[in-house]
């Protein structure tokens, strides 16, 4: 099955449509995850984006969504609090149990995570959770309205900034909110639990972190996002949070089905994931990886390009015929390496190339193997070593030239 980016609809809590996005894994789809975004934010954040790349790389499914009133989705914002903020959640848990398959994971970012430690109680295919910067209290969110909250509570309704956009709080959401017990909800949450703050947070302190992790029983686990800030608005603190997250849900979620797992279709498949101008999935079998391009080309740089996976299949080759010979000749072999570098040069100037390349016009590949062989080797079996290089036959079929043929096939 191949990926697709998916635009969805479900109704909210307040009977709305609430926009939604699914990144579906390309193969087999292991689990399904959730991912709630911080107060007055949208599905679209850089975090939510890199934690789905992550996830799907794993098999994993991605549902995001914007709360009523919020993002894409329908509704007055003005007229929601955490409480309708939570049952949102829920819709989407039973919009996904629907339609695909039960969450197993929740994901909160800020106010998000306090939402999902709130609603992951009420969903038992729920087993894992994480939350971002998430507040131990939900009250915490009223700090955001200083100097309008006596507004507020006088008229029923006031006017605040958040970041850079007004907004229209209510008297309602401000009650709702401090009558929220959050440390309740995660002493009795039952799942595994992890919890990523940046200690130097300067809109939910790191203080916050530790009541909530405190407050959980085990299995839990703690992670510090050094040197980020609230919104992880920096590429690698969104990206790093993301491969944490996708490392530790593995433990927790179901494995692919062992018939799926061992299943040899044939060829290697790319999709497209939705994600970014370039990026996209390959499954081999049970395996899959992602390939990208660098951001200087557009891409978002979440994966080997194309030529880094060719050097990369020269490399491996290189190294497993090299380890093939050396185990065949009983030679005290201990590490083998090969860095491949690979460029566009002038035939012409190509000194070291073979004389049918350097006869060639105009600009060709070239690249070059550093091999590295540790062991107490004679000079002269190191020379045959590099001798055995050139038969692997990846470095064959790149020399050789291939066939390539192409043919359309139904989607």
């Amino acid at each position: 099955m191949a990926n697709r980016a998916r635009k969805l609809e479900f109704e909210g809590a307040r009977g709305v449509k609430l926009a939604a996005r699914l990144d579906m894994p390309t193969g087999d789809v292991r689990a399904f995850a959730l991912f709630a975004h911080c107060f007055t934010c949208s599905k679209d954040i850089a975090a939510a984006r890199h934690i789905a790349e992550a996830l799907i790389a794993e098999g994993i499914g991605v549902l995001r969504f914007d709360f009523t009133g919020l993002g894409a989705s329908g509704g007055d914002f003005a007229s929601t609090d955490f409480s309708s903020n939570v049952e949102d959640l829920k819709h989407a848990a039973t919009f996904l149990s629907e339609h695909y398959q039960a969450p197993q994971l929740l994901i909160g970012h800020s106010l998000g995570g306090a939402a999902v430690l709130t609603a992951a109680g009420d969903l038992p295919e729920v087993r894992a959770v994480a939350t971002i910067g998430a507040p131990s209290d939900v009250g915490h969110v009223l700090k955001n309205f200083e100097g309008s909250l006596d507004a507020i509570q006088r008229d029923g309704e006031g006017k605040v900034m958040l970041a850079g956009r007004e907004f229209t709080i209510r008297r309602e959401f401000v009650e709702d909110a401090t009558g929220q017990v959050l440390t309740r909800k995660i002493e009795k949450l039952g799942k595994a639990l992890l919890v990523l703050h940046a200690p130097l947070d300067e809109t939910v302190g790191i203080d916050n972190a530790t009541e909530i992790f405190v407050a959980a029983k085990h299995p839990k686990s703690f992670v510090s996002l050094d040197h980020a800030d609230h919104l992880l608005t920096r590429e690698g603190d969104a990206a790093y949070a993301a491969r944490v997250i996708s490392a530790w849900a593995s433990r927790y979620l179901d494995p692919l089905p062992q018939a799926a797992a061992h299943e040899a279709a044939e060829g290697v498949e790319v999709a497209e994931t939705g994600l970014g101008k370039f990026q996209v999935a390959v499954t081999s079998g049970a395996h899959r990886l992602i390939a990208d391009e660098p951001t200087g080309v557009g891409g978002l740089d979440s994966g080997p390009s194309p030529y880094d996976l060719l050097s990369s299949a020269l490399g491996a080759c290189t190294v497993m015929t090299l380890r093939m010979y050396a185990d065949r000749k009983g030679l005290p072999v201990e590490r083998i390496s090969t860095t491949v570098v690979h460029g566009k040069v002038h035939a012409a100037d190509c000194e070291d190339c073979s004389e049918a390349h350097r006869g060639q016009s105009g600009r060709i590949d070239r690249f070059e193997r550093r091999i590295s062989v540790e062991g107490d080797l004679a000079p002269e079996t190191r020379e045959r070593l590099l001798e055995i290089a050139d038969k692997c036959p990846v470095h064959k079929t790149l020399e050789a030239g291939a066939a390539i043929v192409t043919k359309a096939v139904d989607p």
